[in-house]
């Protein structure tokens, strides 16, 4: 405990030296404070990745599987252009969804991971014939209302596909062997990361809940919206998504006695160190206009997959931690120990190195999670997302104009 308040203290300390810095165009802001290290060995991770094995077998013996190359074969939306009006310093690319998801206020796009992240730069970074764009949804029972579900929307980025994606419902196995079931999944969905063919998905308040791309299952599409699971007649609906993919296991954070548990409000993956980074989204202590969410320094924490794996060891424990000097924060990315944090309500994208120190950056409005995506004969990028309704760009941004090298 102390070692901890010794870092929030060192945090507090080295805020009340900061020097407000200005803006021009995408260039760095002066004199900000930077990342304090804390005990990663405070930090451990619990891995099952077999927690549903029964009811998995069981429900894709009932439905049978489509592969994803099947569910992008059987895309039914169209993704759009970006609106000219959309600016941000080192743009490259990205997409808006079609007016109906665009405008749809209780469902909210939140994390973002890409098949660059699942294999790597190999063949184009092609996941089953496709290379894709992935972002996760919570849906509301209103606008900013309490959460019913999630939902993950498969994006087409090749030339040589239409420019479509289709969404696929997350659900919890339920039920017996005998009688396999699902349910919603009622989380914040506000990080997600692929790899290999697993996928990762942030659970507020307890981890990661683990997901396998090569399970997603067919459903009957009859029924109402407001159906879910096993129906007295045997057919299995999902509010009317035609895919819906079962969770097969969970990842469970723990912290050590006196230290406070982690908020896991968004996630991705480095691919150079193998692991996964996560961060908070807190508020400053005394802040008036944040009810639901810690009043304390955010923390960003990095954890190792297992050496050669894509998944975790039984028992992970932390290689790296750090106390953050800003808040709001709804993105963090990690490469070749660098790190970018995305704040929301500033709007501010925040870059660190421990030699180079810290650099602060111009950024969008509403922005949500990051991802890095590698490529091998292009500059590198950053990837991101626009939550707010009517507003939701999705974008790729060139890595070296936050940050460079």
């Amino acid at each position: 405990m102390l070692r901890h308040v010794r870092a929030v203290a060192q945090a507090v300390i080295a805020a009340s030296l900061v020097v407000a810095g200005g803006f021009v165009g995408a260039g760095p802001a002066a004199a900000v404070v930077a990342p304090v290290d804390l005990t990663a060995s405070d930090y451990t991770l619990s891995a099952d990745y077999h927690k549903y094995d029964a009811l998995d077998s069981a429900l894709v013996n009932a439905l049978g599987t489509s592969a994803v190359h099947t569910v992008m074969e059987n895309a039914n939306h169209t993704r759009q252009a970006l609106p000219t009006s959309f600016s941000v310093a080192g743009l490259s690319t990205g997409f808006r969804f079609d007016d109906g998801d665009n405008a749809d206020c209780p469902n909210v796009p939140q994390g973002i991971t890409t098949s660059r992240d699942a294999v790597g730069t190999a063949n184009s970074g092609n996941y089953d014939g496709h290379q894709l764009v992935l972002v996760s949804w919570y849906t509301a029972d209103a606008c900013k209302g309490d959460h019913q579900r999630s939902r993950i929307t498969l994006v087409d980025w090749d030339a040589t596909y239409p420019n479509t994606y289709r969404k696929i419902l997350l659900v919890e196995p339920t039920g017996t062997a005998a009688a396999p079931d699902f349910k919603d999944i009622p989380i914040h969905a506000g990080g997600v990361s692929w790899y290999g063919d697993y996928l990762y998905v942030a659970d507020t308040a307890n981890g990661m809940r683990v997901f396998d791309m090569r399970k997603i299952l067919n459903t009957d599409t009859g029924g109402t919206a407001d159906q879910i699971g096993r129906q007295p007649n045997g057919a299995y609906y999902a509010h009317n998504y035609a895919y819906v993919l079962p969770q097969v296991g969970t990842i469970t954070s723990r912290t050590a006695t006196g230290v406070d548990g982690l908020v896991w409000s968004t996630i991705s993956l480095d691919r150079v160190s193998q692991s996964i980074v996560m961060t908070e989204y807190t508020c400053p202590a005394g802040a008036t206009n944040c009810p639901n969410y810690p009043k304390r320094a955010p923390r960003a924490v990095r954890f190792p997959f297992a050496p050669g794996a894509t998944t975790f060891a039984a028992t992970t424990t932390a290689n790296q931690a750090l106390m953050l000097p800003w808040y709001h924060l709804n993105g963090v990315a990690s490469h070749n120990g660098r790190w970018w944090f995305n704040s929301s309500r500033e709007p501010q994208l925040y870059y660190w190195t421990p030699t180079a120190g810290p650099s602060t950056f111009a950024w969008v409005s509403g922005g949500e999670s990051l991802s890095y995506w590698e490529d091998a004969t292009n500059p590198d990028l950053l990837w991101s997302l626009q939550e707010t309704t009517g507003g939701r760009n999705v974008f790729a941004v060139t890595q070296a104009t936050y940050g460079g090298g």
